[in-house]
């Protein structure tokens, strides 16, 4: 699960440099357009994924040695 939410993540924050670089949303261009359902499921999934991500900041870390 962290493994998926973190690959998410990573895709939002991909597609947020591209707008703030390019002015170009992937997924919109993807999904035919910012509003289609399948554009708003990939937002919707990668904002519950940041969400998510948020509990790796109170996860206990396991010392390597």
């Amino acid at each position: 699960m962290d493994r998926i939410a973190l690959i998410l993540v990573i895709i939002g924050a991909l597609n947020w440099l591209l707008v703030g670089l390019f002015r170009w949303d992937l997924v919109a261009a993807l999904f035919n357009g910012e509003s289609s359902f399948l554009s708003r499921t990939v937002y919707t999934l990668v904002g519950l994924a940041g969400l998510y991500c948020i509990s790796f900041l109170f996860r206990e870390r396991s010392k390597v040695s």
